[in-house]
């Protein structure tokens, strides 16, 4: 079997020659991961998507900025109804984005947001999933990836997540005005994957439960993830969500929201959650399971007993890929992939 035959197999519960072990797309160099472990023993899972946004009457500018001595950039969101800002700079070592300043910060800039949602409109590309699928070929998967949810969404991407709180208790009317133009969307998303022949679809929610917590995410995300399964649910492509966090205290609700897999699963030492428990709780769920980022820099031999207890809690079950979807230490990957490849072949087929 190749890569992809192994995602795939995962996916729609078809026997495995091995588990995959599958990183991001150059989350590490793929050429210099192939040509140190094989390209036979590392797929590829590619951020892809399905739609595009366009906003006709609305104009999205950014002009560059440097905050103390780390570059980024100023972005202006021009609407109908006012502009909104927003400030960012680029974390020099991991080139993600660090937020200074948010687009929404007070109860008057959701009338902003409310303008820009009600213009934009989704739009069919699925021409960005067929290139990707091509060009992937046999050594992964475009990770197809749908919006987030609208709690997620708020307060990973428009606003600061203790003023969306404060926002959420003082004019909740407009608040879940904007949420549920929000879910319209994700809506229209899912009409295109219907059409589409994707292997299954993912929401980017970082689910914690620290931060979400049981009420709210039954309230906003648990329906959506139901509705998208529903929506599905005669494709055989299941709904994946990025939860790269603590679950116990969501454990009940992920197990009753309809999801079939989750994405950056992430277990001890760095998270709550055993691919034993996952496994014996969730019968359905398949696991994307990062491997524990803390565990890049530990001894060799270290690394290698923590993938082998991971593969040993999950067995021979089919429903786990070990991942790497979290940001290692730089250059850590050289001597933790040799280990968790290693593992792999030691612990066989089923």
């Amino acid at each position: 079997m190749n890569n992809r035959d192994r995602l795939l197999a995962v996916i729609q519960g078809k026997e495995l020659d091995r588990v995959p072990f599958a990183q991001y797309d150059n989350i590490a160099p793929n050429k210099e991961v192939w040509e140190t472990v094989g390209r036979e023993n590392v797929g590829l899972l590619r951020w892809s998507g399905i739609h595009g946004i366009k906003a006709p009457n609305c104009k999205s500018e950014a002009v560059p900025i440097v905050r103390n001595g780390i570059k980024g950039e100023r972005r202006t969101l021009h609407t109908p109804a006012g502009d909104l800002v927003e400030e960012y700079t680029w974390e020099p070592a991991l080139g993600t984005v660090s937020r200074h300043e948010r687009f929404v910060k007070e109860p008057k800039d959701y009338e902003v947001l409310r303008s820009y949602l009600k213009d934009a409109t989704v739009v069919n590309r699925e021409d960005c999933f067929l290139r990707d699928r091509e060009e992937l070929g046999e050594d992964g998967l475009p990770h197809v990836s749908l919006m987030r949810t609208p709690f997620q969404q708020m307060w990973i991407e428009w606003a600061d997540l203790e003023d969306f709180c404060g926002h959420l208790a003082d004019c909740p009317e407009i608040v879940e005005e904007c949420m549920s133009l929000m879910a319209d969307k994700i809506r229209q998303v899912l009409e295109i994957a219907r059409t589409t022949e994707v292997p299954y679809v993912v929401f980017g929610d970082n689910i914690t439960a620290p931060i979400v917590g049981e009420a709210y995410f039954r309230r906003w995300c648990v329906p959506v993830y139901k509705e998208a399964a529903e929506m599905l649910s005669d494709k055989g492509a299941p709904v994946f969500v990025h939860m790269d966090g603590d679950l116990k205290p969501l454990w009940q609700a992920i197990g009753e929201s309809g999801v079939g897999g989750i994405d950056s699963f992430s277990p001890p030492p760095d998270n709550d959650t055993t691919p034993a428990e996952a496994i014996e709780m969730w019968p359905q769920m398949r696991l994307y399971a990062n491997f524990p980022s803390s565990m890049h820099l530990a001894q060799p031999a270290q690394i290698r007993h923590r993938a082998s207890e991971i593969l040993a809690e999950a067995g021979h079950s089919g429903r786990l890929v070990m991942a790497i979807s979290e940001n290692m230490p730089p250059e850590a990957w050289r001597r933790s992939y040799p280990e968790i490849v290693g593992a792999i072949e030691e612990f066989g087929a089923p």
